[in-house]
């Protein structure tokens, strides 16, 4: 009887509305806030955010760069897994995608962002029931529940260099990061970048107090959170700390207390770990939704949160028109990089970052002498490992450290679990990523174990990259057979280690190496003339008009054409009878989308300016 009543009593209960979603985010910048300790910082909007929600200190973007960030946080998956992660790319998502939004709108949410997507995914079908400058809770129908996102720009890297400006924070007062030597350029834009945060902390003002007008605070769980870390160098596009770092507020009101984290306390932290990853299946979670199982993240709120991560990890890949792989892991103490291209420097010239005066003036001042900081204008080295507890500014390697040698050993075992769980696509060039998919989504190719022996060629990868004082005969590596292998993504990898590693090391696999001249996959035999060249090796003229054919955006793909002009620009001379039919060539091909129109040529300007300098200071 009394069981009766109970069940009658619990029908009687009118079922919770599911809770309303609004996620605020900014662009390009870090915890720089007050509630964060910035000691330059003025954000009481967010502040106030902080003290009735929940803070986080250990969120990762898991990539530096917006579009292969906003990829992962808006697929549910790793960038590294569908091909999506290079700046940008624009790939076909497979049949079987589904962006969170669109199943939080199967569930009679109501789904609107204000306004950027800039995904390097292809849309799997409608995604928004409105995506604009205009999209609003407000449009909603009537009782429905809604998913609203407000993304600010003001703080974009765009807004950081903006002249003239009014300065609110005084350049000669703001606190630099350890990083960046203390020049008038850099304090300037330092200090704007704060000027900046604190404009965009007024907009979030605006879109809570409109909340609150709409009576709506009480049945809507707020994120506030930033895309990636700050524009500038060394932040963004760079995968340390200073570059994944971003604020993570999240505040839960309290009807809908049940759904938050166990930690959850109003005005309170955590060090839970969080990533970009986690979104996804976070916001489906708190709606009442099972994420689909190709999701790879994990839960940190509502019905279905998981168990706590050990891990975050980070990735680049090419950077706009510059070639770039990195790989980085961080635990609740410990960040490491895996630097795969080492033979690059961080700071390559991306155009676009050098339209930043710290950028310019940091360069300069490395130039002309200066020393200390960080190492961002030199190689890089392969691994590196900081303590964020007492090096917060990642400034001191311990990657040879002695006493560190088990937590780097540690990282750099899960960095490679990571990469071979998640079927990470970096490990092909990017042109043959393509090749290989045909008509499958690169998703799909990733996990085709047979089309993607991923085991392989992390392993050459690794080889290739790591330092070896040795002969190549007393490392993993087998190089003149792996110069020949029948897979040209081994013998890519062969032949980056042949110009990683220097001529001294591949010697004996000379004749392998140029056999690759007139290899049929044109970055393998681009990375075969590099290393060839600077190994004192000269090139038959040949092999100088393939490079030339390369680079011609009528005979190949734009993919090709960066790795060919990367590849130009890195080498130390090129013969004066090549350059007259390099400039002939065309700057981008016909039919090319408008967000890679400006790629080649701004590889092509520092390729000329550059050699033209360096010819102009030999005949001084």
């Amino acid at each position: 009887m009394l069981s009766g009543l109970l069940l009658l009593a619990c029908l009687s209960i009118p079922a919770q509305k599911p809770p309303n979603l609004l996620w605020i985010s900014s662009e390009d910048n870090g915890p720089h806030l007050g509630c964060y300790g910035d000691p330059d910082a003025d954000t009481p909007e967010l502040d106030a955010l902080a003290a009735k929600g929940m803070l986080y200190r250990k969120v990762w973007s898991n990539a530096p760069i917006c579009a292969p960030a906003r990829t992962t946080l808006i697929s549910g998956v790793y960038a590294t897994s569908s091909g999506a992660h290079p700046m940008r790319s624009r790939v076909r998502a497979p049949a079987e995608f589904r962006f969170f939004p669109q199943l939080l709108r199967e569930a009679g949410y109501y789904c609107s962002n204000r306004s950027k997507e800039d995904y390097s995914l292809h849309k799997p079908g409608r995604v928004w029931d409105d995506s604009s400058g205009k999209a609003h809770w407000r449009n909603r129908p009537a009782g429905a529940p809604f998913f609203a996102v407000f993304n600010f720009t003001l703080t974009h890297e765009s807004q950081i260099r903006r002249r003239p400006h009014e300065f609110q924070h005084q350049p000669e007062e703001v606190h630099l990061p350890a990083y960046y030597p203390d020049l008038p350029e850099v304090r300037q834009d330092w200090a704007q970048y704060h000027d900046q945060i604190t404009a965009m902390d007024r907009k979030v003002g605006q879109v809570l107090r409109q909340l609150e007008e709409d009576r709506l605070s009480d049945s809507t769980i707020i994120f506030y959170f930033a895309d990636h870390g700050a524009g500038l160098p060394r932040n963004k596009r760079w995968a340390g700390n200073s570059g994944l770092h971003v604020p993570l507020i999240v505040s839960f009101p309290p009807a809908y207390r049940h759904l938050a984290p166990k930690e959850y306390q109003p005005g309170g932290q955590s060090d839970r770990l969080v990533a970009f990853i986690d979104f996804a299946p976070t916001v489906l979670s708190l709606a009442g939704l099972r994420s689909p199982s190709y999701y790879q993240g994990v839960a940190f709120a509502g019905p279905q949160t998981g168990s706590p991560r050990d891990t975050l990890h980070g990735f680049t890949g090419r950077i706009d028109e510059r070639l770039e792989m990195v790989r980085s892991v961080r635990d609740s103490r410990y960040v490491y990089l895996r630097n795969y291209f080492p033979h690059r420097p961080h700071g390559q010239h991306v155009a676009y970052m050098f339209q930043t005066p710290t950028t310019r003036a940091w360069r300069k001042w490395f130039q002309d002498g200066g020393q200390g900081g960080y190492p961002f204008w030199t190689a890089k080295v392969a691994e590196e490992l900081y303590d964020l507890q007492s090096d917060p500014f990642e400034i001191h390697n311990l990657a040879d450290s002695p006493q560190h040698q088990d937590i780097l050993l540690r990282l750099r075992q899960a960095n490679r679990k990571h990469i071979l769980e998640t079927r990470d696509l970096g490990f092909l060039p990017e042109p043959e990523r393509f090749r290989r998919a045909g008509d499958r989504s690169l998703y799909a190719l990733a996990q085709d174990r047979k089309a993607f022996p991923l085991d392989r060629l992390l392993k050459v990868a690794e080889e290739a990259s790591l330092p070896h004082p040795k002969a190549e005969t007393e490392t993993g590596l087998d190089l003149s057979r792996q110069l020949q292998d029948s897979d040209p993504a081994i013998r890519y990898w062969a032949a980056m280690a042949c110009l990683i590693q220097g001529p001294s090391w591949w010697r004996d696999a000379g004749p392998a190496l140029k056999a690759l001249g007139p290899d049929p996959i044109p970055e393998v035999a681009i990375a075969a003339y590099q290393a060839l060249l600077a190994g004192g090796e000269s090139l038959p003229p040949e092999w100088w008009q393939r490079w030339i054919e390369f680079a011609d955006p009528d005979r190949h793909s734009l993919w090709v054409n960066l790795h060919a002009w990367n590849g130009l620009d890195a080498v130390a001379k090129v013969p004066a009878e090549v350059r007259p039919k390099l400039q002939a060539l065309k700057d981008h091909p016909e039919e090319l989308p408008s967000v890679f129109k400006n790629y080649l040529p701004r590889l092509r300007e520092h390729f000329f300016t550059d050699s033209e300098s360096e010819s102009e200071s030999e005949s001084d």
